[in-house]
C-alpha cells in the first residue's frame, strides 16, 4: 500500500500530514508508527489525518496520532499546518475555517504575513493554582490545566537545565494523570516573554508544542507572573500566545512550513 503524505513543521514540531477526505481511514497502529519512525518511516512528531468533517458547522475533521501511534485530542502546532494543508490543497477556498477535533472545534486562520493564528478555544484550569505531586520522592510544584488535552507547567530558573527528559517521562506515566500529561518547563524572562520546554505524551521532547504554549501562558498569566500578549521562545522558534483571562478564547500565533511532498510503502 502506498501512501502519499506531506511533511510540515510548525516551530520545528514536525508532522506528517494525510489527507483523508475521499476515503475512510483505516490506518492500524503498526502503520502510524512505522510513518513517525525517524530511521525506518517519515520521521515525525505527530501524524495529522485530515476528513471530512461529521458535524454540522465545520469545514473538516482533524484528527491526531503521536508517534507511538495513539490517537490525541488536540496538536496547537499541527492546527497552523493543518489549515495551510488544506488551503494548499485547495480543499478550501477560506482564510478561517472551523475544524472538528476530540478536544473540541478549534478556528486557524492563516493571516496576511503568512503565520497562522489559531482559536484554541478557552482553558480550563484545576484549583488551586499550585499543586504539588511527588515524583521519586520529591515534592514537584505545577499548575494542572487542560488545552483539550492535558498539561502540567512547572515555573524553572533555567529552562536549559530543566530535567525535561529524565522527569518528564515521569510526569507523563504518574497515577496522577489517568490519560497521561504533557509536562510543561517554563522560564519567565520577563511579563511578556518565557522560555519554554515540554516533553508531549507518546512524542518525547519535541522542538516545540503549541498546546504547550498554550498552557504555560495560562498558567503564567493565572499566577499573576505574565501579562498578555506573550513571547513564547521555543527551541524549534516562536509563537505569540494571548489570553484575557477567565472563560475568554486562548489565541496562538505562528509559523506554518512545508517541507516536502512524498509516498510511503505502508
Amino acid at each position: 500500500m502506498k501512501l502519499a503524505f506531506t511533511k510540515m513543521h510548525g516551530a520545528g514540531n514536525d508532522f506528517a500530514v494525510l489527507d483523508f477526505t475521499q476515503q475512510n481511514f483505516s490506518l492500524t497502529e503498526r502503520q502510524l508508527k512505522k510513518i513517525a519512525d525517524r530511521h525506518l518511516g517519515v520521521g515525525c512528531d505527530q501524524i495529522l489525518v485530515v476528513e471530512k468533517p461529521r458535524q454540522a458547522g465545520v469545514d473538516f475533521r482533524y484528527r491526531i496520532f503521536n508517534a507511538d501511534g495513539g490517537e490525541v485530542e488536540q496538536c496547537g502546532n499541527g492546527a497552523r499546518c493543518f489549515v495551510k494543508f488544506v488551503r494548499d490543497r485547495k480543499l478550501t477556498d477560506k482564510r478561517e475555517i472551523r475544524v472538528e477535533t476530540l478536544g473540541g472545534t478549534i478556528a486557524p486562520r492563516l493571516e496576511a504575513d503568512g503565520e497562522v493564528s489559531v482559536d484554541m478555544g478557552p482553558a480550563a484550569v484545576e484549583l488551586p493554582l499550585i499543586q504539588t505531586i511527588q515524583v521519586e520522592k520529591k515534592p514537584v510544584e505545577m499548575t494542572i490545566l487542560s488545552m483539550g488535552n492535558p498539561h502540567a507547567v512547572q515555573l524553572v530558573p533555567d529552562v536549559e537545565a530543566a530535567p525535561v527528559r529524565t522527569q518528564g517521562p515521569l510526569l507523563e506515566l504518574h497515577p496522577r494523570f489517568p490519560n497521561r500529561v504533557n509536562a510543561g518547563y517554563m522560564q519567565v524572562l520577563d511579563r511578556g516573554r518565557i522560555a519554554l520546554r515540554v516533553w508531549e505524551r507518546g512524542a518525547g521532547e519535541t522542538l516545540s508544542c503549541g498546546t504547550g504554549a498554550c498552557a504555560a501562558v495560562v498558567a503564567g498569566i493565572s499566577r499573576k507572573l505574565l501579562d498578555s500578549p506573550v513571547r513564547v521562545a521555543t527551541r524549534g522558534g516562536a509563537l505569540t500566545i494571548s489570553w484575557a483571562g477567565g472563560d475568554n478564547a486562548v489565541w496562538m500565533k505562528g509559523p506554518a512550513e512545508t517541507v516536502y511532498d512524498g509516498t510511503i510503502d505502508l
